[in-house]
């Protein structure tokens, strides 16, 4: 199952995502010529972070769009259409880096044991991820929404993966990594404008409700708007409630 994205989407209605990973990259502290692979790197504006502190960056992403929208917006750097799971790369990195992306990844033991082939001994894998419970009321909402109208809710078209922080340790150390930190914390997270909650829907719900036409879509996006405003529209904001899972693992 491939997700498609819009990159011109995300990069106007969702630079938030880039916006709160930069205190990742400040938890990375890349340091000079270190070379660093960013796992799906999106457009590109975190692997600018991390190259502009003077670090070589490679930028992989299973969307063609949003790596041609990164290799435009940052030539200098080098980026590559490339799935997680065809990522066959050996002791090359001092560090991976993936910020908002391994949820999207449904094969984590494949994705984990590529990154770790990826790196040097002793390299550092940094990265933050939707955990468990995250955006539980948005997933509710789509499947109320999904019921009311009587439109079948299809589980394997669900793309997401959401880990308990004893699931993902297990992951990571299972594959060779020593954990030297991991977390879950609640993340309630603003959506752009009054259209927030519906630009959201229209971004990461794709996959969810590729079997409906584009009318049952939005008869979806107005129930889920409906569903969700008493306790989630906020101050002419919509707030969507994240739950993050962010770990820094070695290699030993």
């Amino acid at each position: 199952m491939t997700t498609k994205w819009n990159a011109h989407l995300y990069d106007q209605k969702h630079d938030f995502v880039s916006k709160f990973g930069g205190s990742l990259v400040d938890l990375l502290a890349p340091q000079k010529n270190e070379d660093i692979l960013d796992v799906g790197c999106g457009t590109g504006d975190l692997a600018h972070q991390i190259a502009a502190l003077g670090a070589n960056v490679l930028g992989v992403d299973s969307s063609h769009d949003m790596i041609t929208t990164a290799q435009q917006k940052y030539p200098n750097i080098t980026f590559h259409t490339m799935d997680a799971t065809a990522l066959h790369l050996t002791n090359q990195f001092d560090a991976a880096f993936s910020n908002a992306a391994l949820h999207w990844m449904k094969q984590p033991d494949e994705v984990i044991q590529n990154i770790y082939h990826s790196l040097k001994q002793g390299g550092r894998f940094v990265a933050e991820m939707g955990g468990h419970g995250n955006i539980a009321s948005i997933v509710w909402a789509l499947q109320k929404s999904m019921e009311e109208y009587r439109l079948p809710y299809i589980e394997e078209n669900f793309p997401w993966y959401f880990p308990t922080v004893e699931e993902y340790q297990s992951k990571l150390e299972g594959a060779g990594f020593t954990v030297e930190m991991i977390s879950l914390y609640e993340r309630p997270t603003p959506l752009q404008g009054e259209d927030g909650l519906r630009n959201w829907l229209v971004m990461f719900s794709t996959n969810m409700l590729q079997h409906l036409s584009e009318t049952k879509k939005e008869q979806i996006y107005a129930k889920c708007e409906e569903l969700l405003k008493p306790t989630f529209y906020q101050e002419h904001q919509w707030v969507a409630d994240y739950c993050r899972l962010r770990f820094v693992a070695i290699k030993k």
